[in-house]
């Protein structure tokens, strides 16, 4: 099996690709530390399956997930994380996510799951499920959502409209409604609710 590994901590990486280098079965063909690089490796090497981090620079696991479902369908992904927020559990498996497991996994149980999402079966971890199902679903459209995550570095209204392509106007009536739907304050507090439950 051909494996790609994205993980932009670099000691985490590199220590991964070598334990599962032990496996007879599995060959890490490409490694990434970005969202862009990982499709872009993703690409040059079609592997069979992506170990995806969750949080990476330029994008995050399920952005990439997203793209390659589209790109190279035949790839299957499983994302390992540090943050294991219900709402990110929720995004990826809409994404076509495969497996979706804690980083604190071993690499012995990680090559295990390697190889039953190679094998066209799911795995979500158990605690991970239980989070999700208490935490019920995001009161967020899609759009507040995109709005609040290009507000999460503290951007101004003009800045944020650039990067969404939208108005001001219309950007400043998605994060007010955006906060009156999670209780919050202003933005900033929305953005940390948000982020606290996985919803961006």
């Amino acid at each position: 099996m051909r494996v790609l590994l994205a993980d932009d901590e670099h000691l985490i990486r590199g220590a991964l690709a070598a334990l599962l280098s032990l496996e007879d079965d599995l060959v890490v063909v490409a490694e990434a530390a970005t969202g862009p690089e990982a499709l872009a490796m993703a690409r040059a090497h079609a592997p069979d399956v992506a170990v995806l981090d969750l949080q990476m620079p330029g994008a995050d696991g399920v952005k990439v997930a997203t793209s390659l479902r589209a790109e190279l369908p035949a790839c299957k992904v499983l994302i390992v994380t540090s943050h294991g927020r219900p709402g990110h559990l929720k995004r990826a498996l809409a994404a076509g996510v495969r497996g979706f497991v804690p980083k604190t996994v071993s690499a012995q149980r990680l090559a295990e799951l390697i190889r039953t999402v190679h094998a066209g079966n799911r795995y979500v971890d158990p605690e991970l499920a239980a989070d999700a199902i208490s935490a019920g679903d995001s009161p967020l459209t899609a759009r507040e959502a995109e709005v609040l995550e290009h507000a999460a570095d503290g951007a101004p209204v003009s800045e944020i409209a650039e990067r969404a392509a939208l108005a001001e106007g219309t950007v400043r009536n998605y994060l007010s409604s955006a906060a009156s739907k999670l209780g919050a304050e202003n933005r900033h507090a929305a953005v940390r609710l948000a982020r606290e439950r996985g919803w961006v």
